[in-house]
């Protein structure tokens, strides 16, 4: 008995010190009183502050733009990518999937400074592009493996049949693989815009002076200490991220009884 115990308690202190701090965030950012550390009662002001403060609004509808336009071209790309090695079966294909998985492999850091590199030398003016750039950059791994799974499971004889009836390529893509894969391409479209929406690392280094996201602006705010107006701006980040991804699990497994 005592054995089979063991595992809970490890799985146990595993959550309580993953998820403790995240529930005292939560708590915390309806405390009336000004320093984090002392309860003061409950108050939903610190969230009336964030609505009346310009940067904070302004911050957010640039992370929502920048996640909105990363996603989209990132599952433009990744669909492509991953229909184009679908349909063309080579010794190339294992080598083309680890390189477009690298991105997620590679430390945040490395890849800011990277990116920071490439742009200088690009003269490319630092703003709402080079972050889309970089951003799409990471994202399409994310689409890309959507998107494989799903085409894993299609059956490849629907396409041929389709091919020997007389439609074009554009028509069998469109009328029987797009409509197959569109879960995929959406969890993975769910799955990037949460990440773009909460990276803070890569866009440090990618962003201009004129240009402000929601995570950056919680870290520059941090610098002077944590206060409950940051601690409900994480909240609502975690609340907004938690709703994408839970959308993008919910997606994912839907099937689509036409081609499954």
């Amino acid at each position: 008995m005592r054995r089979k115990k063991w595992p809970f308690v490890y799985v146990g202190i595993i959550t309580a010190i993953t998820y403790i701090p995240i529930v005292l965030t939560v708590i915390y950012s309806f405390n009336a009183s000004k320093i984090s550390s002392v309860w003061g009662g409950f108050s939903l002001d610190w969230y009336g502050e964030l609505l009346r403060d310009r940067d904070i609004r302004e911050a957010l509808m640039n992370s929502l733009l920048l996640a909105f336009l990363s996603c989209l071209c990132a599952s433009v790309i990744g669909t492509m990518g991953a229909v184009g090695m679908h349909r063309k079966k080579s010794m190339a294909n294992e080598t083309v999937a680890l390189f477009s998985m690298l991105p997620i492999m590679i430390p945040e850091i490395i890849l800011g400074m990277v990116f920071l590199s490439v742009f200088s030398l690009m003269d490319l003016p630092f703003g709402m592009l080079t972050l889309v750039i970089a951003h799409t950059a990471f994202c399409i791994p994310y689409i890309c493996s959507m998107v494989n799974t799903r085409l894993a499971g299609m059956d490849r004889s629907l396409e041929e049949a389709a091919l020997d009836l007389g439609a074009s390529r554009f028509r069998v893509f469109w009328d029987v693989t797009f409509p197959a894969i569109l879960p995929g391409i959406l969890s993975g479209a769910m799955l990037s815009f949460a990440m773009s929406f909460d990276d803070v690392v890569i866009s440090i280094f990618v962003t201009g002076p004129t240009v402000n996201t929601l995570p950056v602006k919680i870290y520059t705010k941090l610098k002077t200490g944590v206060t409950p107006e940051i601690n409900a701006l994480a909240t609502i980040m975690l609340l907004v991220t938690i709703l994408v991804l839970a959308g993008s699990t919910l997606v994912g497994k839907i099937k689509n009884s036409r081609f499954t």
